[in-house]
């Protein structure tokens, strides 16, 4: 691995006594490489909820673009939710 960069971290002991067992456990070779595996998991959850909140703010957006609402006639709304509620 090239630019390696060493850098301290404290963890909780409950994190400490995770890291050595995946290592005593043979998953990983060292600690550092267990934390290496971690970040790229949180690198990787991280993209993934930036990607579902752009998706999400897409839909609010083209909802926004879509115009005014219509005036909701509330027993005919109720009406068909229970048609389709029927129809299940």
């Amino acid at each position: 691995m090239s630019n390696v960069e060493k850098i301290s971290i404290a963890l909780p002991a409950e994190m400490t006594a995770l890291v050595k067992e995946a290592v005593a456990a043979g998953e990983y070779s060292s600690s550092s490489e267990v934390i290496r595996d971690a970040l790229r998991a949180w690198k990787f959850e991280r993209a993934a909820k930036e990607a579902a909140l752009a998706e999400l703010r897409a839909e609010i957006q083209k909802g926004f673009d879509s115009g005014a609402g219509k005036n909701l006639d509330v027993e005919e709304f109720i009406q068909r939710a229970k048609a389709r509620w029927k129809n299940k």
